[in-house]
């Protein structure tokens, strides 16, 4: 994205932090295309023939977006960055949703790829997966941040740096010890 956009989306933010409706309605059709993407990463990993679609997803995202006045915008990447996690709370609350009205119905599963724990590719439930990031949020919040904007975001390492500002190199150092710690969380073993 160029600076120029870049720059624009953060005067547009303060505008909709202020409750400029202007604002919010320029704001969109600029940053729906980022949106989109990290949508549409956040459905890759959720089970086939889920009922949520990723334009479903970045609609509600955004209305929750532009209702959030207390939130001190600071650039494109950290708009980015809390419309992912945003993203992800809505997908966790579907999953307990549809967990509360199954009760004894199968999980939600997600797919967490080779890439991204350095081990063989397998399905995780995806509310295993949320307890696990709080447990990581509550020892240490940074390195659940990065998680949640590099797996869940799709953010670049150079993006989640700007977001969380921190350098690239923290952001990779912290990438690789966050998979480390959830490959040993989410392992089979961990849960007996």
């Amino acid at each position: 994205m160029m600076t120029t956009e870049s720059d624009s989306v953060t005067r547009l933010m303060a505008g909709v932090r202020s409750g400029n409706r202007d604002a919010i309605d320029a704001l969109l059709p600029i940053v729906h295309a980022e949106l989109r993407r990290i949508a549409s990463a956040h459905m890759r990993r959720e089970r086939p023939g889920h009922t949520l679609q990723p334009t479903a997803l970045v609609n509600e995202a955004y209305l929750r977006l532009v209702d959030q006045r207390e939130v001190d915008w600071q650039n494109r990447a950290h708009f980015l960055s809390v419309a992912s996690r945003l993203m992800r709370r809505i997908l966790v609350d579907h999953a307990r949703a549809k967990g509360t009205a199954k009760r004894e119905g199968d999980a939600v599963r997600v797919e967490f790829e080779v890439a991204d724990v350095g081990g063989a590719e397998r399905d995780i439930d995806l509310l295993a997966l949320d307890e696990a990031l709080d447990r990581l949020s509550a020892m240490d919040p940074r390195l659940a941040e990065v998680v949640e904007n590099r797996y869940f975001g799709g953010l670049t390492t150079r993006e989640t740096a700007e977001a969380m500002q921190i350098s690239t190199a923290t952001v990779e150092r912290e990438w690789v010890a966050a998979r480390a710690w959830l490959r040993r969380e989410l392992s089979p073993e961990a849960s007996t």
